[in-house]
């Protein structure tokens, strides 16, 4: 499956969550991110400077609003953290996995 290529589908929370063997799947697809309570995946990004990593954090903010689907992050000195899980179903979806890919894909 190539994530880079699909778009952000729009979700009411009509759907389940990732869970087991889909959410395995969708896993090995982004590289680094870890699975917080099977509900998030998280991953850490390192920069020289705070304006490395502002770029960095502004560049997924683009991003996002293309793909109507928003991440948590936290930025601080040459680092951003990046959560992210579906709000609507509490839970990941391919979304997640969508936004994981092409957040990967700047740096």
């Amino acid at each position: 499956m190539d994530l880079l290529l699909k778009k952000c589908a729009a979700c009411d929370g009509g759907m389940s969550a990732l869970q087991g063997m889909a959410l395995e799947r969708y896993l090995k697809e982004v590289k680094g991110w870890g699975v917080i309570d099977a509900k998030k995946i998280r991953k850490e990004f390192a920069f020289s400077n705070f304006t490395q990593a502002l770029a960095f954090a502004n560049k997924i903010g683009e991003i996002a609003e293309t793909e109507d689907h928003h991440p948590d992050l936290q930025l601080s000195w040459g680092k951003v953290v990046v959560e992210l899980w579906t709000h609507a179903i509490g839970g990941l979806s391919e979304n997640d996995f969508i936004l994981a890919a092409k957040i990967d894909a700047i740096n």
